[in-house]
């Protein structure tokens, strides 16, 4: 890969793999303080803040949700638009591949909740939950358990990931927006054309940005439109091509500095006061007896894999869209299972989706942190599988038994490496010969040193 871009992704995994702990960290703690002391999570999670003139007094979980996680979101812009200007959906060949994997690997969950939910009389309101995939939480697995695995592997899977959380903004605009104020709306619209107008013109300073920023998400949130989607267009507008002179984008500075906040601070929190459902026995027995719930868990671990995996096998096979060479299809199968892991955008969805019916949204929480959890397993012992055999190939690759510094395999046809080891293993022949004859020589009875 070129340098830059090899660049980018070390650091971009480094700070996943903080940001997947955090996020785990958040939920594991949100379970435990949800199960041993309810009432006070409950009392926290459901107090009211903000000025209700502007229609902001929300809750706690509702500024969690639709304030900071649109944090999240405007990362995601950020990276979805430096994918269309600088990565992989920039060649619509090499794109082919992943986009219609996300399209699929969204499909196909939806597909299984509702046949689900179908021979079981359940709702079918939950069929968009098991579509989304966690981009921090799925490349954080990756990061830790694929060590030794192509770069290639981690670029499809972003690329997926991007264009999956695309999709999921878009049905979070369009079926869970049930009313709508146009004047607000109109008015977050202007604010988002000012916001873009500022950019072209080359307009610097946060302390103009930041306020404008805050007065479009009000509107948004004000509009009936959920108000991540604020956030997600304001990243789109970032300039991610870098121009002569400089060294990183408006996009990528930007991004640099928002993504610890957005994974240190917006998403832990977001997790915590959202993933604290109860998980005693009765809870969990429901989970995989309930409709819904189970529809959520199938779809999460056997709609994704299908998807994913299937639409990228049928795209590969019945159209000219190749399969990058450093990847193989066992490869494709260990990440279809990893887009599994739903969490934030799913219990997101979850919310949204049961709004009315705070029992069943609680359970379908649940069924997601399960079915995530599954996923997660079952793709780790699919990637460690993979992992294992491609350290055994990059040791390979770099032995250097000649010991010039040069791995052999680049010295394979050259007369001074066959020579070199040659010699090698002729003094340790002479070596052995050495001390067989010493062997020999030991009288009988000794067998050595005790």
């Amino acid at each position: 890969m070129p340098l830059p871009e090899r660049n980018f992704i070390a650091d971009a995994l480094r700070a996943e793999t903080v940001g997947g702990v955090l996020l785990l960290v958040a939920a594991v703690a949100a379970l435990i303080w949800a199960n041993t002391l309810s009432g006070s999570y409950a009392a926290i999670r459901g107090f009211h803040l903000g000025p209700a003139s502007l229609g902001l007094d929300l809750s706690v979980q509702h500024w969690a949700a639709n304030g900071l996680l649109a944090l999240f979101f405007f990362v995601a812009g950020i990276e979805l638009k430096r994918e269309l200007v600088a990565g992989e959906l920039r060649d619509p060949k090499a794109a082919a591949l992943p986009v219609v994997a996300a399209l699929c690997g969204m499909a196909m969950p939806a597909i299984v909740y509702a046949a689900v939910n179908g021979i079981g009389g359940g709702s079918l309101q939950g069929w968009a939950v098991p579509t989304a995939t966690d981009i921090a939480f799925a490349l954080a697995v990756l990061a830790v358990l694929g060590t030794s695995l192509p770069s290639a592997l981690r670029a499809f899977l972003l690329t997926l990931a991007v264009v999956d959380d695309l999709f999921a903004i878009l049905i979070i605009a369009i079926f869970f927006t049930s009313k709508i104020d146009f004047l607000a709306l109109g008015l977050a619209v202007v604010g988002l054309v000012a916001f873009y107008l500022l950019l072209r013109k080359g307009v610097r300073g946060w302390y103009i940005y930041v306020p404008l920023a805050l007065v479009i998400w009000g509107l948004m949130e004000n509009s009936g439109v959920h108000a991540t989607i604020a956030g997600v267009a304001m990243g789109l507008m970032l300039r991610c091509h870098r121009r002569d002179g400089e060294t990183r984008s408006p996009g990528e500075h930007i991004e640099h500095l928002v993504r610890p906040l957005s994974a240190g601070l917006a998403v832990p929190l977001f997790a915590l006061f959202s993933a604290g459902v109860s998980v005693s026995g009765g809870a969990v027995h429901e989970v995989f007896t309930r409709p819904e719930t189970l529809g959520v868990v199938l779809g999460l671990i056997v709609g994704k894999a299908l998807g994913v995996f299937g639409g990228t096998w049928a795209t590969a096979r019945f159209t000219k869209a190749e399969l990058n060479p450093d990847l193989k299809w066992p490869d494709v199968f260990a990440v279809a299972a990893l887009a599994g892991i739903g969490f934030t955008v799913s219990l997101l969805i979850g919310e949204l989706a049961f709004s009315e019916d705070l029992a069943l949204a609680a359970e379908i929480k649940a069924s997601v942190l399960i079915g995530s959890l599954l996923a997660a397993v079952f793709a780790g012992v699919l990637l460690k599988v993979r992992n294992t055999k491609y350290k055994q190939l990059c040791e390979e690759e770099e032995r250097d038994e000649d010991q010039d510094g040069i791995p052999d395999i680049y010295e394979i046809d050259k007369p001074e490496y066959h020579l070199r080891m040659a010699a090698i293993l002729e003094a340790k022949a002479a070596e052995h010969r050495r001390l067989a004859e010493v062997a020999a020589e030991a009288p009988a009875g000794d067998d050595g040193p005790a």
